[in-house]
Parts: structure tokens; C-alpha cells; sequence
């Protein structure tokens, strides 16, 4: 039998590599450590965190899952913003950060990913019904072969970027679909629209991070096209966002 003593320290190795990422996520905005970075749930109470599977939930769905958390913050919004159509988007916005913008911030920096998956991305809320962190409940990290953290405890290591970039992309879709099933029945968005917030996503990592961070611009542009290649693959039309911005 494993001593509770040797339990923790089993958890405190595996959480070494995601904690060693997201100290370096938190040194971009030392004034909110929490926009990038994200913690493991099993360091967490549960109070005002909610899975992100809870927005794909149906009619007799289990009763313990979260109540209407997506339409207490589409009605937090509409009552600041008195447009229906700007609090869905920011609605929108808020969650699509919380599965690709953080992500993205680590793909663009590191190289390295945690599974931003639909049954693995927990969200944090405010005492405003706004979303200001994440978790994970598997706190593996995805990396690449010629990562310091390649071979060690709490890490997969992938062949190259593009299946780092593609697996953190499909991923990602697990998540974007929930969060698309939920807003339909609340604040609806239409796909143009959410494609576009994916992509502000990705390019608001891919330009910020590197100026915040002092590493590599070049690297984090390709990440980052690399991540809008792989989301356009996968039918979301990311490329379309300059588009949208001209008929806006």
C-alpha cells in the first residue's frame, strides 16, 4: 500500500511539468497571473468551478452537473450592455479563450500543451459570472522531442510540431463544440462569428506572448499559423476572419 506521504509527492512530481509551464505563463501578465495559465483540479475545491462538459449537457442529463452557468453569464452581460448581440459574443469570447486562447498561449511559447479536451478543461467564475481561470484534471502535458521536459514524469512527448499542433487542435474542437451547443440555446453565435473569435484567439497569443515573454516572434507566428492551419482543416473557418472584419 502506497503511504499518503508518498501519494502527494507522486502528485507533486506529476504536476511538476504543467507547474513549471504555467509559472512561465503567469511571468507575461504579472498583474493577472491567472489569463494564461491554468491549475490542476486536483489541487482545487470545487466551488465556482464547473466542467466544461456541462455545456453539452441535454434534457435528463445527471442532476449534480452545474445549473445554467452560460446563460447566468449571458444575462450578467446583457444587463451592463443592453445588446443581446454584443453579450452573446463576449459570452462566446470568455469561453473560447478559456479552451484555445490559453492553450495557444503555451503552443506559441513552449511548444507544449495540456489536453484542453471537452472531459478534461474545468472554468473558474467570478462573484461577476465572468470566467478567470481553468483547470484541468489531467495535468499531462504534451511536448516536443527536443523539449527539456521530454522523458520525463507527467509529460508525452509527440514526434514533431505539426502532431503537437494538430492533436492540441482536435482537442480543442471536443471543448468548441460544447461551448457551440450550449450558446445555442442561449446566446446564440453564428459560425462566421465564432470561427472568428477562434482565430482572434490564436492571434492574440501568437502576437502578445512572444513581445511579453521576449522569445521568439518568428516561432510563435508559425505556431500560431500552424494552429489556424489545423483548426481550418478541421472545418472551422478561421481564414475567413479578415472577411468578417471587412463586412463588419
Amino acid at each position: 500500500m502506497v503511504s499518503v506521504n508518498a501519494q502527494a509527492q507522486l502528485s507533486t512530481s506529476e504536476s511538476a511539468a504543467l507547474a513549471e509551464s504555467c509559472t512561465r505563463l503567469q511571468e507575461i501578465s504579472p498583474d493577472y497571473p491567472r489569463v494564461y495559465a491554468v491549475a490542476a483540479m486536483a489541487r482545487q475545491g470545487k466551488r465556482r468551478w464547473w466542467p466544461i462538459a456541462a455545456c453539452a449537457r441535454t434534457e435528463g442529463s445527471p442532476a449534480d452537473l452545474p445549473k445554467d452557468r452560460v446563460g447566468q453569464m449571458y444575462a450578467h452581460l446583457l444587463a451592463e450592455l443592453s445588446s443581446p448581440r454584443a453579450a452573446a459574443v463576449q459570452v462566446a469570447a470568455a469561453l473560447v479563450h478559456a479552451v484555445v486562447g490559453r492553450v495557444a498561449a503555451l503552443v506559441v511559447l513552449d511548444g507544449r500543451a495540456w489536453d484542453p479536451g471537452v472531459d478534461n478543461l474545468w472554468v473558474h467564475m467570478d462573484s461577476d459570472c465572468g470566467i478567470d481561470w481553468a483547470g484541468v484534471v489531467d495535468d499531462t502535458l504534451r511536448v516536443l522531442p527536443d523539449d527539456p521536459l521530454a522523458g520525463s514524469r507527467g509529460v508525452v512527448t509527440l514526434p514533431c510540431e505539426r502532431a503537437l499542433l494538430v492533436w492540441t487542435v482536435h482537442r480543442c474542437l471536443t471543448s468548441l463544440a460544447a461551448i457551440r451547443h450550449a450558446l445555442e440555446s442561449t446566446a446564440p453565435v453564428d459560425t462566421p462569428r465564432f470561427a472568428a473569435l477562434v482565430a482572434d484567439a490564436v492571434l492574440g497569443a501568437a502576437t502578445h506572448v512572444p513581445i511579453r515573454a521576449g522569445s521568439s516572434r518568428v516561432v510563435a507566428s508559425r505556431r500560431g499559423q500552424g494552429l489556424l492551419d489545423a483548426f481550418e482543416a478541421a472545418g472551422v473557418p478561421v481564414r475567413a476572419r479578415a472577411l468578417l472584419a471587412t463586412a463588419c
